[in-house]
């Protein structure tokens, strides 16, 4: 690959920062984040080196499901501003190198919005065929409920009408009728009309729930239903040719390549990695590397502009739903035991620190494993700084709470008193007075200098983005040694999972397939993170780690014109 390629297809080396503009800094001293403080601290994820900004949704919304029951499409909640300020944090953003990319809810509405409203007004309605609807009682289906402490099932009965209507989250969101045309027209134009505003694209919500709702049954009838998601990219990159689609998709790993367009690679352009993830987890309960080994091996192969989006924690449940029943229960011993740290039966309602006890050694190799791993890191915002969760905070809540900038009462979040602010701020030990921004971008050996450093040597090693991706075989099992090799160059990332010192012994001999080399005689080794160069022996690394050690070794031709 040559350098300049990485700017052809930006996913597929971004560093994507997830935030709630309610949540994040406020500037008027209302006790909600709006806009206007947002485009005040885009220097600031400037510096930290984040390249993308998702934003999670903004719309007008009743509130009830924190922003995802929409019930304008086309508009800004005053509550965090108006339009003329998200432009302005566009455009601001893009000045200083940020794409930003925004939720698109294209699964259902809120019970407030008005083609609800206008739904359910008569069966006659013109909006009427906009939602599903049966006029027969429905089975039991509690079994297809996604928020099973919420709901009894995903139809519920309209009063107004005497007809049941769709829902598979909450019933004050009823699911949109893909099938309709009028509908999939009126999906493109919400999308058109924010790529016009200066969106760089969308993380699509829920998007199984869209594709394949088997209830929608004359969708067959209209088209293939992944040609609704070949027909969105199409329309998408017509209106914006560098714009994209992150798709919220966890399934098994043969339906996650569809939903990529298989050999097309013309559907999500990109797909978070929800399987990686939950093993990762897995791994780090067992202090066992191989079922992450495992599952990073068993991911299908994907369509060269396409990428998998890797991350820690995001702004959902943190789902082990993929676990089987006795993995689930090892990672909750292990990082939830109590009920109140559990969510739906199936995940955690944490974030990572609290549930590694605060041990900056097991914190830090695990964000360091995130970015070496082949694919585009996601981090949710705090996630640089340590920030803890508020257990007391309902369901998802619980990871939501706002940014920690400063030490003090609201944590420099809002000069409002703490009392009105949107939310409740972490308690105990990840209070702002312990985790805050100013405090660690003054110290060197802080979680946000790591962290920084971090983003600042992921993005200058594309290989993690384009290479080829390999386990290397060795006999720890607590150790993930892996590569990612463009054939012209390779990163080397080597994880110590386990408490103890150990020494590993890594083959190298073979790394490129281009040049088919089987010395290292005419190449050199960069300790990317601590510096330095490392000398091997006859093709053959002997690297040392600490416990819960971890090292990037890039291995380049001599000559190479980058800088070592």
């Amino acid at each position: 690959m040559r350098i300049t390629d990485t700017s052809d297809q930006w996913w597929k080396t971004a560093v994507i920062y997830c935030l709630d503009v309610e949540t994040f800094y406020d500037s008027d001293g209302d006790g909600i984040g709006d806009l206007r403080g947002l485009a005040q601290r885009l220097d600031y994820l400037a510096e930290l080196g984040v390249t993308c900004l998702w934003l999670m949704p903004f719309y007008p919304s009743p509130q009830r499901d924190d922003g995802y029951d929409v019930m304008d499409f086309y508009s800004v909640d005053p509550r965090v501003g108006t339009s003329g300020d998200l432009v302005e944090v566009i455009r601001t953003a893009h000045d200083r190198g940020l794409r930003v990319i925004a939720d698109l809810l294209v699964n259902h509405t809120s019970d407030q919005h008005p083609w609800f409203k206008e739904a359910r007004r008569s069966k006659d309605s013109p909006k009427r065929d906009w939602y599903v609807w049966r006029a027969d009682a429905p089975p039991d289906t509690s079994d297809q409920v996604v928020f099973p402490d919420q709901e009894k099932g995903i139809w519920s009965l309209d009063d107004k009408t005497g007809e049941w209507y769709l829902h598979h989250f909450y019933a004050h969101q009823p699911d949109l009728n893909v099938a309709n045309p009028d509908v999939r027209d009126e999906i493109a134009r919400i999308a058109g009309y924010w790529l016009e505003l200066g969106l760089d694209g969308f993380r699509v919500d829920a998007v199984p729930f869209f594709v394949e709702d088997i209830e929608t049954d004359d969708l067959g009838a209209v088209m293939q239903p992944h040609a609704l998601l070949k027909n969105l990219r199409a329309f998408i990159n017509r209106r914006n040719g560098s714009a994209i689609m992150l798709g919220e998709v966890n399934l098994p790993h043969k339906e996650q390549r569809k939903y990529f367009g298989g050999d097309a690679g013309d559907e999500l352009h990109m797909m978070f990695d929800f399987i990686g993830m939950q093993k990762l987890y897995l791994s780090l309960a067992r202090e066992d590397a191989r079922p992450l080994a495992k599952a990073l091996k068993d991911r299908p192969a994907i369509h060269r502009s396409c990428q998998w989006a890797t991350f820690v924690r995001n702004h959902d449940e943190l789902t082990l739903d993929k676990l089987t029943d006795k993995e689930r229960g090892e990672v909750f011993a292990a990082f939830g035991p109590e009920p109140e740290m559990q969510i739906y039966g199936r995940g955690l309602k944490r974030r990572l620190p609290p549930m590694l006890d605060g041990d900056p050694r097991r914190v830090k190799m695990a964000y360091s494993l995130l970015f070496s791993l082949p694919g585009t890191p996601t981090l949710f915002y705090g996630e640089e700084i340590g920030m803890g969760e508020d257990l007391a905070g309902e369901g998802r809540m619980a990871v939501r709470t706002p940014m920690q900038w400063s030490e003090g009462p609201t944590g420099g979040f809002s000069t409002a008193s703490p009392r009105k602010l949107v939310r409740r701020l972490a308690p105990d030990g990840y209070a702002p007075e312990h985790v805050n921004v100013v405090a660690q971008r003054a110290d060197p050996d802080s979680m946000w200098s790591f962290m920084r450093h971090l983003v600042q040597t992921y993005r200058a090693c594309p290989e993690l983005g384009w290479g080829e991706f390999s386990v290397l075989p060795q006999p720890n099992r607590q150790v993930l040694a892996h590569l990612c090799s463009t054939g012209e160059a390779a990163v080397v990332a080597v994880h110590n999972f386990g408490p103890d010192p150990v020494t590993v012994s890594v083959d190298l001999s073979g790394w490129s397939q281009a040049d088919e080399r089987s010395e290292l005689g005419d190449v050199t080794l960069t300790d990317l993170l601590a510096g330095g160069e490392v000398v091997p022996d006859d093709g053959s690394l002997e690297v040392s780690l600490d416990g819960y050690g971890y090292r990037w070794l890039r291995i380049r031709p001599a000559g190479d014109l980058r800088i070592p």
